[in-house]
């Protein structure tokens, strides 16, 4: 069962982590991208003040907004780096051709050919940037270096299904006032800002029958997205409780489960047992016949671990009926996905810091081999790994 213990021991490692967070919080360089260079100051600050202002038919918000809606769809892979360095390359070089995919996202199909030379073009570019640098800190070989979403080598699939659908959804939006004889000036801000809540925001952009993105967006990605708008670039509008820091689950991408599996944070909320037989953890399936993590599974998984714990279900019920709102009564369990919400509610740290801490140690310390950086690990005191050597050889993400 869990006890008080280790829910205050778990409190203090995610604490820890979202402290690291804050400090270490991760900016896309959205600055260095062409159609946003007036929208950022002379520090690189977005300039909140003319988020309001239009740019074409327009606000900077909308189009700020549909550049995070592409970019959380590409935002995955092996090198996160090189996939920002790709999306930033081709994005500038289009604009430069006066193909301004965020402003007419129909430019993007009309000049398909060059959409699809530059995106070849620029990833062969980030190719001999990044290649050896990311073979060195995987162990792996530089010719297997592939950003493409699904490392795929089919650009036409990869450009119409990982960059055309989400550039279909504001033009889509776009279509129906028109028909319905309506005007606005943020059609994606204002569809974003309809739902109840972030969470459930993030669930409508991939699930809604007719503006979701379907299998070309994940769960992980929808919850990036709704970290970046709120969180990130503090884009909403809205500054109710189901637009604010708890609003959203956390996105559970690689990084997020490594660090959360070694550290031993799971396994104090079930059995081992019992992530195998969710298929959370599949034997022998991962790199080198390695135990495989794959954390996304955890998503809608009961803990059966918690009893007596009114203090900690009192902070639950808040978190799933007035931040998320995906309960209008108190949950009789509880889901694992939504624990770092509740040890963070109260405390000065949001969902969104404590994903920099994860996506920060996760990279720089917690690498996805046998010999991560535990020796300079900021969390090494609070990490079952550190004294536990098989949580790292044995299970890869």
């Amino acid at each position: 069962m869990v006890t008080q213990q280790m829910i205050d021991k778990n409190k203090n490692l995610i604490k820890r982590i979202a402290e690291i967070g804050r400090q270490h919080s991760l900016k896309l360089p959205i600055q260095e991208i062409f159609p946003f260079r007036y929208y950022f100051d002379k520090d690189g600050q977005l300039i909140k003040d003319n988020l309001n202002e239009n740019d074409g038919l327009w606000t900077r918000r909308e189009i700020l907004t549909r550049y995070l809606l592409v970019n959380v769809v590409l935002d995955q892979g092996p090198d996160i780096e090189g996939v920002r360095l790709l999306f930033r390359n081709v994005i500038n070089a289009l604009y430069e051709k006066e193909i301004r995919i965020f402003h007419k996202p129909l430019d993007f199909f009309e000049e398909l050919g060059i959409s699809i030379d530059e995106i070849l073009e620029k990833h062969e570019g980030v190719k001999k940037i990044r290649a050896d640098i990311w073979a060195n800190e995987n162990k792996s070989k530089p010719n297997k270096y592939n950003i493409f979403t699904d490392r795929t080598n089919q650009v036409l699939g990869y450009a119409v299904y990982r960059w055309g659908v989400p550039l279909c959804v504001p033009l889509l939006l776009e279509k129906d006032l028109q028909k319905n004889q309506k005007e606005s000036s943020e059609p994606l801000v204002n569809y974003i800002e309809s739902w109840p809540s972030a969470e459930l925001m993030s669930q409508q952009i991939k699930d809604n029958s007719r503006y979701g993105l379907g299998k070309a967006i994940g769960d992980k990605a929808g919850h990036l997205l709704a970290k970046w708008y709120i969180h990130t670039f503090d884009l909403a509008k809205r500054k109710d409780i189901p637009f604010g820091g708890f609003s959203y689950e956390l996105p559970l991408d690689s990084n997020a489960g490594r660090v959360l599996f070694r550290t031993g944070f799971l396994l104090d909320f079930a059995e081992l047992s019992e992530y195998e037989k969710w298929n959370v953890i599949q034997k022998n399936m991962g790199k080198g016949g390695k135990h495989y993590i794959r954390v996304t599974n955890i998503r809608g998984k009961k803990s059966s671990r918690f009893s007596d714990l009114n203090d900690f279900m009192n902070f639950y019920e808040s978190i799933c009926v007035e931040h998320l709102k995906i309960r209008r009564q108190r949950p009789r369990k509880v889901e694992i996905q939504h624990i770092p919400n509740v040890l963070l509610l109260g405390t000065d740290y949001r969902v969104g810091d404590l994903d920099d801490g994860l996506m920060y140690i996760g990279t720089e310390y917690c690498l996805n081999h046998d010999e991560p950086k535990c020796g300079k690990c900021p969390i090494q005191e609070l990490c079952l790994g550190y004294k536990r050597k098989d949580l790292i050889t044995d299970y890869r993400t």
